[in-house]
């Protein structure tokens, strides 16, 4: 596997420098006539990474109405709350970006289907029809226990098996319902990229990455998600120093 540790030194430039990767990492798949399918995150992370690829997006070659965005995980909410990670993605980066309407596919809100269940079947069944088989670039947050998407340690969501997406009830983080992307989803990336910042998370990152030297045992990513997702040519730890400190 090709893991690859970026350390920066602070939130500011681990977001500039990410965004430009993602901007040239597009505009590669765009020359070799490929439609690149982005996955998405939420956090404060991925709010300071959007903004700074909206602001550089005119100094680069990227095609806009030529990709097509996903999203890892969302909450189950109205699609105008400010906690929806669609919403604060939108206002952000897509917002100022000229895309396809079309090619912006967003986990259904609370306000359009009667749970979370038919929300995860509708996001299923959207990707099985209109995604391109894998993502060219998935991003991930990961929080202070672990958790990726909204996939947490021990939770029943983490041995799904066969599926696309599935339903998240009780979260230990608010809101309690929740869809999110299985391993078997998320593993079907080019690239996955982890955007860590903050002490807080550095004992995580270091969990995460005690085992990357080898596949962890399904007991070892119950207990720690992030250590469950890889990319198919990469995986890149994109780190403040303060996420990296126990390293």
């Amino acid at each position: 596997m090709n893991l690859d540790i970026r350390r920066h030194g602070d939130t500011g430039t681990l977001a500039g420098d990410l965004a430009s990767a993602l901007l040239a990492r597009l505009e590669e798949a765009q020359a070799r006539g490929e439609v690149p399918h982005v996955g998405l995150t939420g956090g404060s992370i991925s709010e300071d990474v959007h903004r700074e690829v909206a602001r550089r997006a005119t100094e680069s070659a990227v095609d806009w109405s030529q990709v097509v965005f996903w999203w890892g995980d969302e909450r189950f909410l109205p699609a105008d709350s400010p906690d929806r990670n669609a919403l604060q993605a939108r206002q952000a980066l897509l917002d100022h970006l000229p895309v396809d309407p079309a090619n912006v596919h967003e986990v259904p809100a609370s306000d359009a289907v009667a749970s979370a269940e038919d929300a995860a079947a509708s996001y299923s069944e959207t990707m099985r029809s209109q995604g391109a088989g894998f993502f060219e670039v998935l991003m991930l947050g990961m929080g202070p226990d672990g958790h990726i998407a909204s996939l947490f340690p021990g939770h029943p969501a983490v041995d799904a098996v066969d599926e696309i997406a599935v339903a998240v009830h009780d979260s230990p983080k608010p809101p309690p319902d929740r869809v999110s992307l299985t391993f078997e989803a998320m593993d079907r990336a080019r690239a996955v990229w982890f955007m860590v910042s903050g002490e807080g998370k550095a004992d995580a990152v270091a969990a995460a990455l005690e085992v990357s030297d080898r596949l962890p045992t399904p007991e070892e990513i119950r207990a720690v998600p992030a250590r469950g997702v890889r990319g198919q040519v990469e995986t890149v730890w994109w780190l403040d120093e303060a996420a990296a400190a126990r390293l």
